[in-house]
């Protein structure tokens, strides 16, 4: 009964680095560093307030960031090309409403307004463009040296002025060739930037039941939310591509990598979740379990407002299962100590993992602290820290560029909260 209102916040420290080797398209050893720490710290805040009604009734809303993650790594690092910046963030608002249908069971309901944002970096191998811009001339040499043959074939030349067709025609091709691998030398490096964001609607259903005076269960279910993020793709260039550019026999035929506005679908994933609490005099005791549909996110491609071809990263997640068990010690009615220990399965695996989010399963320990100083005021602390099973790699970029290694990650969570009520 009443209204309360309480602030949280969480520091996170995460920590990701890499060992291991890469290669070009051509078997080429990449140069460059291991990336140093691609983990990041930074604080996420959440708000909620709840307020009763009627005898029956309680509404609240609440600010969270359900979903995120963020990885960056030098930019000179091996893997530039499959990845150096990564950043997804979901920021949730939300509005709620529960129904006391007894005494001993409520319904309960939210709606769900999601900004979601994307940022993503990478380093362009114009060397290995260059290869493909070479692949096509052969291509397009082969053709019409076989264009040329079929002609002498049917007696349409002569065989002589056919083969000094061939001749000048292959001479034309190797010329062109090489003056596009002058161009691309290997490390003729650019960079690609794309950033979008955008809002989605969803929403939340749960139940609670008093299974006893002193037994709770709380059934939930949070659906999946589809975006289309909405931005821009910038890129830049070298020297060497901005004369292949200025080529009209090239120009409409490669990708003109020009700032332009792009598009890329993107879900949330749908979350089922329960929740017991057991409580005694002195102690309680809780469980919590989570089913998260993260196979919804196959891959992200981006479609661009130019002629740049659609670019395709697959991550292809699968669901995941986090379980935890915990509980309180009341050492006196003030002061409450806390621990717990938890097992989060990763969405990703070995076949589809990239340095983007070089995840794996993750097992955190945990303890805190609450204490009440008032009837109205109350305060909590917690530390975590995550453990991670070492992450293997072995991704491909759309350019051919391939990692190899594994990812050592840990993380550690601070969250301090504060509630009152009126």
């Amino acid at each position: 009964k009443g209204t309360y209102l309480q602030a949280d916040v969480t520091g996170i420290n995460f920590s990701t680095k890499f060992t291991g080797s890469a290669h070009d398209a051509l078997g080429r050893p990449i140069g460059g560093s291991n990336g140093g720490d691609g983990g990041t710290t930074l604080p996420v805040p959440a708000l909620f307030f709840a307020t009763q009604v009627s005898d029956r009734v309680h509404v609240g809303g609440g600010f969270s960031v359900p979903f995120g993650f963020q990885t960056e790594y030098d930019r000179n690092w091996v893997g530039r090309y499959n990845g150096i910046k990564s950043k997804f963030e979901s920021l949730d608002a939300t509005l709620s409403a529960s129904f006391d249908v007894t005494d001993t069971f409520s319904l309960g309901a939210s709606v769900i307004a999601q900004k979601t944002s994307a940022e993503l970096t990478s380093a362009i191998n114009y060397n290995a463009v260059g290869l493909s811009i070479q692949q096509g001339i052969g291509a397009q040499t082969a053709a019409g040296v076989a264009q040329i043959q079929a002609a002498a074939a049917a007696g349409q030349i002569p065989p002589a002025t056919a083969a000094a067709m061939i001749q000048a025609a292959v001479q034309q091709g190797q010329a062109a060739a090489a003056g596009v691998a002058a161009m691309t030398p290997q490390g003729a490096d650019g960079l690609a930037r794309i950033k979008g964001d955008d809002w989605g609607y969803g929403y939340q259903v749960g139940g609670y039941w008093k299974l006893t005076p002193n037994d709770k269960l709380a059934l939930n279910y949070r659906s999946k939310i589809s975006h289309r993020l909405e931005g821009t793709g910038n890129f830049t260039t070298t020297p060497g591509y901005d004369v292949l550019l200025s080529n009209p026999a090239l120009a409409g035929s490669i990708p003109p990598f020009a700032h332009t506005t792009g598009t890329a679908d993107f879900t949330t994933p749908a979350v089922i979740s329960a929740s017991y609490w057991h409580q005694a005099e002195k102690f309680g005791l809780g469980i919590d379990l989570a089913y998260t549909k993260w196979d919804v996110f196959k891959n992200l491609t981006v479609n661009y407002g130019n002629s740049q071809p659609p670019t395709t990263e697959v991550f292809d997640w699968r669901n995941t299962i986090y379980a935890s068990f915990g509980g309180d010690y009341y050492l006196t009615d003030k002061l409450t100590l806390r621990a717990g220990v938890a097992v989060d399965s990763t969405p990703t695996h070995s076949s589809t993992r990239d340095p983007r989010v070089p995840d794996s399963t993750r097992q955190l320990a945990t303890f805190g602290v609450g204490y009440k100083a008032s009837e109205h005021f109350e305060i909590n602390a917690s530390y975590a820290h995550i453990f991670v099973n070492q992450a293997h790699v072995n991704s491909t970029s759309g350019t051919g560029d391939t990692i190899t290694g594994n990812f050592n990650d840990y993380g550690n969570l601070l969250s301090f909260s504060a509630q009152y009520k009126f």
